[in-house]
């Protein structure tokens, strides 16, 4: 990553926490890669402006997630994956993190390849891989340690709440077919994270087998490996629609 001047202007974003204020010790080993999605092109909130660029409360949408996992000791890079459009000129704000731990990388045109080349560009050390979509600005320090800690165990993790209003299924005509046993139905989010050689063998046999998911978790337990829940949050709101945008700013000046 090219480094830049760390000089910053008064109005400029708070800085980085320093690693004293990190709750894992500052030799603890760095294994851990990062992969934020954030390469769509955002035309559902019909805005010009790349949605994953908008300011959510103090910062834009993107830098909210990369600044999250940079609090990590444990992380060792944070992979941006953005159009590309934009890759090749970032927006400067997304440089107000820790540069050394950031890479830009390229987006494909389906979420997975997005996904996929940025567990390509994972340093060797990292054994364990998130994943996470920028269009969930304001995931938890806790949940982002809970999917961690079950892949070190050998599992992969999502983040997911469990369903509490009731399901109904409906035919094309919007009349209701029936209602669906929601006893064990979770909504999932992200991040989720496995060990690396789970997700890259995952990637490799969707690839072969000509496999579209929008969900990493998915390939996973199409193969037979654990994936297990781990209890997100509401404040993980996914950012698609302009109201959410309200919602998020909402969430955003409430404490964590």
């Amino acid at each position: 990553m090219h480094h830049h001047d760390d000089t910053r202007a008064p109005g400029d974003l708070p800085r980085q926490t320093t690693p004293d204020e990190l709750r894992l010790p500052a030799d603890a080993a760095a294994d851990v890669g990062v992969v934020i999605v954030a390469a769509g092109s955002g035309t559902r909130t019909g805005a010009r402006e790349l949605k994953q660029f908008r300011w959510v409360g103090d910062k834009p949408m993107l830098l909210h997630s990369v600044q999250a996992f940079h609090r990590r000791a444990d992380v060792a890079l944070v992979v941006a994956v953005l159009p590309r459009s934009h890759a090749g000129d970032p927006p400067p704000w997304l440089f107000q993190c820790d540069v050394d731990r950031l890479l830009v990388s390229v987006g494909g045109r389906e979420r997975m390849e997005s996904v996929w080349s940025g567990i390509e560009d994972m340093p060797d050390e990292a054994e364990i891989v998130v994943i996470h979509d920028a269009a969930r600005p304001l995931v938890t320090d806790e949940t982002i340690a809970a999917v961690i800690a079950e892949a070190r165990a050998g599992r992969g993790a999502i983040a997911a709440l469990p369903v509490v209003d009731t399901l109904k299924e409906v035919d094309a005509s919007g009349r209701i077919v029936r209602t669906v046993d929601r006893t064990n139905l979770w909504r999932a989010q992200t991040p989720q994270a496995f060990p690396r050689a789970m997700i890259e063998q995952a990637h490799l046999e969707a690839q072969r087998r000509g496999l579209v998911a929008t969900d990493d978790a998915a390939l996973c337990e199409q193969l037979g490996f654990e994936v297990v829940v781990v209890r997100g949050s509401e404040r993980a709101l996914k950012v698609t629609e302009e109201g959410d945008f309200r919602r998020a700013e909402l969430l955003a000046g409430l404490e964590p």
